[in-house]
């Protein structure tokens, strides 16, 4: 489980450099079009931006399989979390029941 958590990180820290690569590429490009920016200078920061987005897609495919493991959730934890949430609930239920109880002793004390 430790290492589907460092896996799951790391998937998370290449897809946020993917979609950074693909923001800064878009900005780039969009300044290019407005204002004049040599060849020289372009070309180089191009190809250097789709190559960080490339490889941050490739490590975002590498480290996708921690998403896989994450899903597929072994049967007695998914009871476990189907029990919480059920206990959950029933303590919920029980809060409102001694709020209400709380309210009408206070109405009964008024009058």
């Amino acid at each position: 489980m430790v290492e589907s958590l460092s896996s799951r990180k790391k998937y998370e820290w290449y897809r946020h450099h993917a979609w950074a690569g693909l923001g800064l590429l878009s900005v780039f490009l969009a300044i290019r079009y407005f204002v004049f920016i040599p060849d020289v200078i372009s070309l180089p920061v191009i190809f250097i931006l789709v190559a960080y987005i490339l490889i941050a897609l490739l490590q975002t495919y590498r480290y996708s399989h921690a998403l896989i493991a994450e899903k597929e959730l072994p049967a007695d934890l998914e009871k476990e979390k189907l029990k919480f949430i059920a206990e959950k609930e029933k303590l919920k239920l029980e809060k409102k029941k001694i709020k209400a109880e709380l309210k009408a002793r206070k109405k009964a004390n008024k009058k």
